[in-house]
């Protein structure tokens, strides 16, 4: 499947797109319309409530919470209702970041056979249930396992990423409907930014009334669960944490999807040469760390571009540009004990998985102002 298909509009694509900054007060599609009933269900069945769901030490999620995912295996959801959810959060994407949509039309005008997922990212606020366990529960409810946690302490970051189920009935297409791709939640350690900050958070977390239980309603409809933000309180998280400032006014938009270049089939599979061709194209490439981010066993390399920006109408009446999303590069080189495969045998499996701290760390400058300040 070419990826033109990834960018088709139809109806539903017009209505996302028209409601994308609107107030949830104004979104008349229920809930229900996105949530599965297994997610209503599993707390019932196992003892489990995904929004109690916390971290132990290292660990990703309770051993107890990933028996409850595991015995679910057999009545999971209906995988292209997983799909569609999956394609209007990409909607969404595609239509508030025309960079991330020009450089997937660029690349598959040299590779237009498959333009495979890596991973999803999302961003969320570790405060009144906000946080990672939001948007983990789709993701479980559909087959992903909870895999490593990540921490950034500089940041006053954590994340955690999941691997998707085995078992797929559409790997043959692109984007959303190829493989299904990793995900990687992160989240704002709240409790350890500055007394005002927490505060402004606070506020709107606490607003948005139980807006964290359809996060993923949210994130496909590309609307915030709280209220708009005053300008000034926007500024001023932007001054102590530019990943709080990007929350507040995303929500759970997908931050960025990532390409994954090592199953292009054209040169672009190097991600040297895909670098040189995105740049030689005019896209700026996010330069913190340098443009090429390497993992320090050399297996995983990545790179991003410089996020987007978008018109935001605060609160209060000023109209002002914001950081929107980007687009991110990865390429898994095989692990050495599969080095003598031939290329015909090579899978995703042969390959490094998982991320990396150093890496991660310096993609997330995507939306940064001194980044941001380079793309203008």
């Amino acid at each position: 499947m070419k990826l033109s298909a990834v960018f088709s509009s139809s109806c539903y694509s017009s209505a996302i797109a028209k409601n994308a900054l609107q107030p949830p007060s104004l979104i008349t599609l229920s809930a229900s319309t996105f949530l599965p009933p297994l997610s209503r269900k599993l707390s019932c069945r196992h003892g489990v409530s995904y929004n109690r769901l916390s971290f132990r030490g290292n660990s990703s999620f309770s051993s107890t919470a990933v028996s409850a995912s595991k015995s679910d295996s057999q009545s999971q959801g209906s995988e292209s209702f997983f799909r569609d959810t999956l394609r209007s959060m990409e909607t969404v994407y595609l239509n508030r970041n025309p960079t991330a949509k020009s450089i997937l039309k660029l690349v598959s005008s040299v590779d237009d056979e498959q333009i495979c997922y890596d991973h999803l990212a999302f961003r969320t606020f570790g405060v009144n249930g906000y946080g990672i366990n939001s948007l983990a529960s789709l993701f479980l409810d559909y087959g992903y396992t909870p895999k490593e946690e990540l921490r950034f302490p500089a940041k006053k970051l954590k994340a955690l990423w999941f691997s998707p189920p085995n078992s797929s009935s559409q790997d043959g297409g692109s984007g959303v409907n190829g493989p299904l791709p990793r995900v990687f939640i992160s989240e704002l350690r709240v409790d350890q930014l500055s007394p005002r900050a927490q505060e402004i958070i606070r506020k709107y977390t606490k607003k948005s009334g139980s807006g964290n239980k359809y996060a993923a309603l949210a994130s496909a409809l590309g609307s915030l669960t709280w209220e708009k933000p005053l300008y000034s309180e926007f500024q001023q998280l932007a001054g102590e944490s530019e990943y709080a400032a990007w929350t507040l006014v995303n929500g759970y938009a997908l931050n960025h999807v990532t390409i994954s270049t090592h199953r292009l089939k054209s040169n672009l599979r190097n991600i040297k040469s895909l670098n040189e061709f995105i740049e030689k194209n005019g896209f700026k490439l996010n330069s913190d760390g340098g443009v090429l981010k390497v993992s320090p066993d050399g297996l995983l390399l990545q790179s991003s571009t410089v996020a987007d920006s978008m018109p935001f109408s605060f609160s209060d009446g000023v109209d002002e540009s914001v950081p929107c999303s980007y687009i991110e590069f990865a390429e898994r080189l095989v692990l050495p004990q599969y080095k003598n495969l031939s290329e015909s045998e090579i899978k995703e499996s042969h390959r490094r998985d998982g991320f990396e701290v150093g890496n991660a760390d310096k993609i997330f400058e995507s939306t940064s102002k001194e980044q941001l300040t380079r793309r203008a």
